[in-house]
């Protein structure tokens, strides 16, 4: 078998998305070895280390992402090969709000255009770094899939996020579909 490249993976994942998302979750063709493609951690693809320019082919190649692991993969029903990830496989660039307090809902918007509901489903969590205590806020889109939520954003949210009492402690987060999402502990805040 030919190690495919992104010419025809992308000819493969336009031909099997043709009808809504594919179902990437029930794909588990041969694994076709790697290729030289990379997302980095601010949501720019890489192939060949050279960006890829043009966002409906990112748009595209998001759409048939898989995790395995710590491992992703680029899968079609016949094809698996792997690809690099920096840190997360998504960018969530944007978000809506509607409504306040435990009744608001915020919707985030990924670079490839994917949009959740953060709630149950698809739950918010925050790392920090070791070294410095710099947040790293993430939303769950897809299957195994998070997306970093860019800076601007996270800026944003943080200026909905309120004090509530969560898991016996004190916390500063949000509020989504009725679920409270702890971000810092209030005690930790300067």
């Amino acid at each position: 078998m030919t190690k495919p490249n992104a010419d025809t993976l992308a000819a493969a994942a336009k031909a099997a998305g043709k009808k809504g998302p594919p179902p990437v979750h029930l794909w588990n063709p041969p694994f076709c070895g790697d290729i030289d493609m990379r997302i980095a951690r601010d949501g720019t693809w890489f192939y060949l280390g050279t960006p890829i320019g043009r966002a409906p082919l990112v748009k595209l190649f998001s759409s048939i992402l898989k995790r395995e692991g710590d491992d992703y993969f680029l899968v079609t029903p016949v094809e698996k090969v792997g690809i690099k990830v920096d840190d997360a496989p998504l960018l969530a660039i944007d978000f809506d709000s509607a409504g306040v307090g435990s009744a608001q809902t915020l919707t985030f918007t990924t670079k490839t255009e994917d949009e959740v509901v953060l709630g149950p489903d698809h739950p918010l969590r925050v790392t920090r770094d070791e070294t410095t205590g710099e947040p790293s806020p993430y939303v769950l889109i897809r299957t195994n899939l998070w997306a970093l939520i860019d800076r601007k954003t996270f800026f944003r949210l943080v200026d909905l996020c309120c004090h509530h009492d969560h898991d016996g402690q004190r916390w500063f987060g949000l509020w989504s579909s009725g679920q409270f999402f702890p971000v810092i502990l209030s005690s930790e805040l300067p």
